[in-house]
């Protein structure tokens, strides 16, 4: 594996189907901003041939700029695929943004791909999400590799094997070795040796890049001892991964383990997820056709990441929720397809990024859409069919067309006007439904209103659309509170937002401070009386009630009771003064916010024979209540979440002390695997509103939290007032 020799050109730029899901591998690219994924995937197109040079796509004779500034832009928050060939096997390159605001696509590319390539900067190590993903793949299981980039970074290759054993290996830091060594040129004024090539340390061949292209040569004897102890701790940390049980015992006894077996070991361990082979790798210089490291990426994730027919399909049912087996990744099998991207195309409309499971997907033909459910987040839940448009395979900007997509491939596929991310396309007459993957819950609120009446008639169908691309946001219609909320992952994600309100959909729209949710409440028994009588000429209007109000525990809402004897107030007018003063609590009784736990009690009133009616009752009744609330001390009551954070050690007292500063209460904290705490605690939601910006810069990007709303409780006096002054002044 990469070491031999390739000379295989790659395909031309033109993306053909693939014939087999053996021919397919499928390969997210997973690293922090900035650690050269982007650059990685572009010198691994250019090295297997589908673009003519570095930071170009050609096709058909136009050209266009690959890094064009707005489309590098786009690229940088959302999932990207490039499809490449090499050595007939067709890779399908899932580049992902490196933000943590957009964990969301890198969680589809996780779903849509068999294999992992973790790119980590020498300039920069490994940073802490990027150890939490890696842990979130060993989960389930997925075989991965690591690419460093950077490499003239002043750390330098040997170090970063050794921050990634550490980072990576977990109890096994052997599994996490390198393939190679950086071959260096002369060193320059400076002192800085640039990487002009690699050492195979199982081949103990020299791949030298200095060219432009690879070449291969033998090493001189003065360069094998360098090798020796890199190459002696590679071949035991293989045949520790190795099914053969006499391997290690032959090769203690002295035994010369044929390379080939190596090789062959090497590419199952990766393939079952055991072994996770360290390469190094840089973009080609201008006019070169290899980057460094290129081919032996590419020779890697043809050999050693397994192919689609390895991988367990998630789970299946019919749409009513009945388990459905299926047959392992079969072109011939009933069609089951998967929407992991949703996108909007200003020439072809909505283009869904699809992952087919099962069976062949063609153009043109009507397949069954099953919605994901996810009604919380504001998308609707749907069960339609639908006839798809064109498929085709995305480069760059460009779309080249497909004549069918077989299981385990991915395609992009045209007009699909109600699939959203997450749903399943299946035969319309077998639809079935696929089992979702976890997206991340959006905990950032960013309220919004049209900007002007022309805006206004456009905001519900841009918001629609909006969320229809993206699952992990979250559109609110605060029925309290009556604004328009979109629940995002973070600042990046809702400045994005933002600009595709804007610049996609024509809608512009101003931010403005987020409400919470709050709620008035008696702290003591008061009495009212409400006197609506009124009479100009003709049919006036008489009725008069008294009431008393006395507080209850949380959570029991409204109570209303009659005790009027002696029919003081009509039996037919008692309802009426019940719907008033469920009115008024509705609006509340002071600062304008629902009235909750109280019992409001009718002791008597007045009416009259001819003048009392149901409208002058339901007056007298809020009436009654207005003055009750008068004459009491009324508690103003905030939202109360139960907030869970799962942080890694070193940072827990940082959390707990900065969780204490927002009044919350720490309930307790638990020890969990890999070095983590989960700190349990109670915090009033007025003061975590800005809690998943703030606590990623708290714990450096390593920690996660989990709100659920409680209860409603007393606000503090002089926070309640601070919130009237700011109400006041609004």
């Amino acid at each position: 594996m990469g070491d031999k020799a390739n000379t295989h050109p790659g395909a031309a730029g033109r993306a053909t189907a693939a014939d087999h899901p053996a021919s397919v591998r499928n390969v997210v690219l997973v690293g922090h901003s900035g650690s050269g994924k982007t650059t990685l995937v572009e010198a691994l197109a250019l090295t297997a041939g589908a673009v003519n040079r570095a930071g170009r796509v050609e096709d058909g004779g136009t050209v266009s700029d690959y890094d064009e500034i707005e489309h590098r832009q786009q690229r940088s928050v959302q999932l990207s695929l490039v499809p490449v060939d090499w050595d007939g096997i067709k890779i399908n390159l899932l580049d992902t943004p490196g933000y943590a605001d957009f964990v969301g696509e890198l969680r589809a590319g996780l779903r849509a791909a068999d294999a992992a390539l973790f790119v980590v900067s020498a300039s920069d190590g490994v940073d802490g999400s990027t150890r939490m993903v890696w842990e979130e793949c060993a989960a389930v299981g997925m075989p991965r590799a690591i690419v460093v980039t950077h490499l003239e970074a002043a750390r330098g290759f040997g170090e970063m094997t050794r921050v990634c054993a550490e980072a990576f290996g977990g109890d096994d830091p052997d599994a996490v070795l390198p393939l190679y060594l950086p071959l260096h040129g002369p060193q320059a004024p400076d002192g800085h040796a640039p990487v002009t090539g690699l050492t195979g340390l199982l081949s103990q061949k020299l791949f030298d890049y200095s060219s432009g292209e690879r070449k291969e040569s033998e090493p001189g004897e003065d360069q094998l001892p360098d090798l020796e102890e890199a190459r002696n701790r590679l071949i035991e940390g293989i045949i520790a991964e190795s099914e053969d049980e006499t391997l290690m015992d032959r090769y203690l006894g002295g035994e010369e383990i044929d390379v080939r077996t190596l090789i062959e070991d090497l590419e199952r361990a990766v393939a079952r997820g055991t072994f996770f082979p360290v390469l190094a790798a840089a973009p080609a210089a201008d006019g070169a056709r290899q980057g460094i490291g290129t081919v032996e990426v590419l020779e890697l994730v043809t050999r050693g990441f397994p192919t689609p027919l390895e991988r367990e399909a998630p789970q299946v049912t019919t749409v009513d929720g009945r388990p459905r087996e299926l047959k392992l990744c079969d072109p011939g099998g009933p069609l089951v397809a998967e929407v992991v991207k949703t996108s909007s195309d200003p020439y072809v409309g909505r283009v869904s990024l699809v992952r087919i499971f099962s069976g062949t997907l063609r153009p043109d033909e009507t397949v069954h859409v099953s919605g994901h459910g996810l009604a919380d987040r504001g998308h609707e839940d749907h069960d339609v069919d639908e006839r798809i448009g064109a498929l085709s395979a995305p480069f760059g900007k460009q779309q080249r067309t497909l004549t069918h997509a077989i299981a385990g491939d991915l395609a992009c596929v045209a007009k699909l006007s109600r699939a959203e991310t997450g749903d399943t396309l299946s035969a319309k007459d077998d639809p079935l439904l696929m089992e979702p993957w976890q997206m991340p819950d959006p905990l950032l609120p960013l309220a919004i209103q049209a900007h002007s009446k022309p805006d206004e008639d456009k905001l519900s169908q841009g918001l629609a659309r909006l969320v229809a691309e993206d699952p992990t946001m979250r559109l609110e219609q605060n029925q309290d509170t009556h604004q328009v909320v979109l629940w995002c992952l973070g600042e990046a994600h809702a400045d994005v937002a933002l600009e595709r309100l804007r610049a996609r959909y024509g809608v512009q729209v101003d931010v403005v401070p987020h409400r919470v949710s709050l709620r008035e409440t008696f702290a003591d028994r008061s009495a009212g009386r409400g006197r609506h009588v009124k009479q100009s000429g003709g049919h006036g209007q008489y009725a008069i009630c008294e009431i008393e109000v006395e507080p209850l525990p949380g959570g029991s809402g409204i109570e209303f009771v009659d005790k009027v004897v002696g029919g003081a107030v009509p039996r037919q007018f008692i309802p009426s003064v019940e719907k008033g003063v469920r009115s008024q609590a509705a609006k509340g009784v002071v600062g304008g916010h629902p009235l909750v736990d109280v019992r409001i009690t009718l002791l008597d009133g007045k009416a009259h024979s001819v003048d009392s009616s149901d409208a002058a009752f339901q007056t007298a009744g809020a009436l009654a209540l207005r003055e009750a609330a008068a004459d009491a001390k009324i508690h103003l009551l905030e939202p109360v979440a139960e907030v869970s954070v799962l942080v890694g050690d070193d940072y827990v007292g940082a959390v707990m002390s900065d969780l204490s500063g927002r009044r919350g209460r720490v309930l307790g904290t638990e020890q969990t695997a890999g070095g983590r705490t989960l700190v349990r605690a109670e915090v009033p939601e007025i003061e975590i509103g800005r809690y998943a910006v703030d606590l990623r810069s708290l714990s450096h990007g390593t920690a996660r939290f989990h709100r659920v709303y409680a209860r409603h409780e007393p606000m503090p006096p002089q926070v309640a007032e601070r919130v009237r002054q700011q109400a006041e002044a609004s």
